[in-house]
């Protein structure tokens, strides 16, 4: 015999799934204006790019210009080569400068989240207090400091502020915790491996997805510092992209013209840290992946 099924109970799942989609709507509205309001900029700058300096001051709409091949020889023409020179430091900067700062942060992480010494907490407590602190407020004291060492006005000043990581190291240290077993790294150390070993074969590849993330942010950052390399370089030789388009707006009042060169290097350089993401982000899928076949 088949037992009756009341409509309400039929009901009251479709009521509940039409609700769940109701309040959807309003976190997805609100995502949308918030993407459109990030993106809106980005895409006017790239509009700009096409356009000539004539076009570009006339009128303001988003509709593509005729100057694009100009405003880009223009630009890679400029100083013999400036723009290529800059956007090369800024290669060297954030490349190099995010490179020793993920190793730095994965050890610096693993020793936090593995081993028990005195006063780890304090160290810790101190790295997120270093979290908290504006970059910003440490540029002059780095400055005041590095040319105590005679290094103001180096490449290296621009370097070795950025190796150190307060976010780095905490993000290391969370991912390291919960990516590393303490089992594995046990049987290593009965097995007779030293620590350098058990942290050169088991941990790094294990925080290989995690390291990959403080690179990209790590990067980025260096690669949109303006005020650091703004206070420690002199030489126009030295700068990177930031503080170059800085000086081309700042000599755009006298000639109109750098103003779209300007506007042309900002939209070149957003070009490489898209082209960094697309191909990074390749190690998280492999990671969430991995992250399912565990379950």
């Amino acid at each position: 015999m088949t037992a009756a099924v009341s409509p309400r109970a039929v009901s009251a799942p479709r009521r509940a799934a039409s609700a769940s989609r109701r309040g959807g709507i309003l976190p997805t509205i609100v995502l949308l204006i918030g993407a459109v309001y990030c993106l809106i900029p980005v895409a006017w700058v790239f509009v700009a790019t096409s356009k000539a300096p004539s076009e570009l001051f006339s009128t303001f709409t988003f509709a593509p210009g005729t100057g694009l091949f100009g405003n880009l020889a223009d630009l890679f023409a400029y100083g013999n080569g400036q723009f290529v020179l800059w956007a090369l430091n800024s290669l060297l900067y954030s490349g190099v400068g995010a490179l020793l700062s993920t190793l730095v942060s994965a050890m610096a992480g693993y020793a936090l989240a593995k081993y028990e010494f005195p006063g780890r907490k304090l160290v810790f407590y101190g790295i997120l207090a270093g979290v908290l602190i504006p970059g910003i407020t440490l540029a002059v004291p780095q400055y005041l400091l590095l040319s105590q060492l005679g290094l103001a006005g180096n490449p290296l000043s621009v370097l070795i502020p950025v190796i150190i990581s307060p976010f780095g190291i905490y993000l290391s240290r969370v991912y390291a915790a919960s990516a590393v077993p303490q089992e594995t790294i046990e049987a290593a150390r009965i097995d007779g491996s030293s620590e350098w070993r058990i942290f050169r074969s088991i941990a790094l590849p294990l925080l290989v997805p995690g390291m990959v993330t403080v690179f990209l942010l790590q990067f980025i950052g260096i690669w949109n510092n303006f005020l650091l390399p703004y206070i420690m370089l002199s030489d126009q030789s030295t700068y990177p992209l930031t503080v170059g388009l800085f000086t081309l707006l700042s000599r755009g009042s006298g000639s109109p013209a750098l103003y779209s060169l300007a506007i042309t290097g900002a939209a070149v350089s957003i070009v490489p840290l898209v082209a960094l993401v697309l191909f990074l982000q390749r190690y998280w899928k492999l990671d969430l992946i991995s992250g399912g076949l565990k379950g």
